[in-house]
């Protein structure tokens, strides 16, 4: 039990003997039998690295080189899942510290990787972890399910006239989600009443300017004075990116938790929620292809999304031989873990919105 997470001991859910020893088994099995091989493990960290960092550089050098529009257009759609990708499989493990051992230069390096994908990089930290870590899709406690009025997903949550048609117009509405969150989501957060974190100093500040200028510059002003296209060329393809681009990443993060069989776990009127820390971890959370060496190399481990909930302190290149182990004691114990394909996923995803497009 000496590494069980903190968040465990969090009076916020309700703590049963049972749910408790399934917790401390699953645990104890992964200390004993997951093999980590340190050298081996930094070999995979930088050979990971180098191609998603050389695929990155050399997509964006292309502005710069191609003379066709409609390949600028394209390079530019290239540039954006490869950045996308390099967040993928790195901003997430920097931010839980899983990468070095410094947490300063974890977080250095987190701050340097959010800043090519133009999100404010410390107010996404502080709400994944202090919030979505602690209890994930449970109103009330998840910042993650801030999400706009457009979408419902959230059973017995305020329903309107236009979430009849939610399971058609979200695909769409879902491309306009990376400039919502890059300029006007980042600005709410820096500008208004935050309960993660009461006081934005000029050091805050100062590093959010500096994020937002930074891709700002290097994905539409450079192109703009150097890559010899009509400004509106640029700027067409600078939407094109972030159309695509948010349509991958939005359909990703739901299919991790909203798909049709996730628990939304609920609180009583003292704040309690009414599962364990455990099960809420455990049934509010969706994987995909689990076990694929392939799909957690390309989604950066939120393929293996239960035991990124269990097991935050561990990097993400261990998820599919942790399955597992994790799999194997969830079947002893009678609890089936959601699992779908990456596709199934998008299409299970659009039948809950279906079902909570009805009152």
């Amino acid at each position: 039990m000496s590494n069980l997470n903190l968040y465990v001991l969090k009076n916020s859910h309700i703590n049963t003997a049972q749910d408790r020893k399934l917790l401390e088994t699953i645990y104890d099995q992964v200390d004993n039998n997951l093999n980590i091989d340190p050298s081996q493990f930094k070999r995979a960290v930088w050979t990971k690295f180098v191609i998603y960092f050389i695929l990155t550089t050399l997509s964006y050098s292309l502005l710069y080189l191609v003379s066709s529009p409609i390949w600028f257009v394209l390079v530019y759609l290239l540039y954006g899942f490869a950045a996308l990708l390099l967040a993928f499989n790195f901003s997430h493990d920097f931010s839980h510290n899983t990468v070095f051992k410094s947490k300063k230069l974890n977080h250095f390096c987190f701050i340097c990787i959010y800043a090519f994908v133009g999100a404010h990089g410390e107010a996404w930290k502080e709400r994944h972890i202090k919030s979505h870590h602690h209890a994930p899709n449970v109103e009330g406690h998840d910042s993650d399910l801030k999400i706009s009025k457009l979408i419902r997903v959230i059973p017995k949550s305020k329903h309107y006239w236009f979430h009849k048609y939610q399971h058609i117009y979200a695909p769409l509405a879902y491309t306009t989600y990376s400039l919502f969150w890059i300029f006007i989501k980042d600005f709410n957060i820096l500008y208004s009443k935050d309960d993660f974190r009461k006081n934005k100093g000029v050091r805050y500040h100062l590093s959010f300017w500096m994020q937002k200028f930074f891709y700002v510059g290097i994905s539409l002003v450079l192109p703009m004075l150097f890559s010899g296209h009509a400004w509106y060329v640029v700027v067409f393809g600078f939407l094109g990116m972030h159309l695509s681009q948010s349509l991958f990443l939005l359909f990703t993060f739901f299919m991790t938790h909203h798909v049709e069989n996730t628990l939304y776990p609920t609180t009583d009127a003292n704040g309690k929620i009414n599962t364990s820390w455990v099960m809420n971890q455990i049934k509010s959370s969706n994987d995909m292809n689990p076990f694929s060496e392939a799909t957690n190399f390309i989604l950066g481990g939120f393929n293996c999304h239960i035991a990124h909930h269990l097991f935050p302190h561990v990097h993400h290149i261990h998820y599919p031989k942790l399955n597992k182990i994790l799999y194997e004691i969830l079947n002893k114990h009678g609890i089936i873990p959601n699992q779908t394909t990456y596709f199934g996923g998008i299409t299970s995803h659009l039948r809950l919105l279906k079902q909570m497009s009805v009152k």
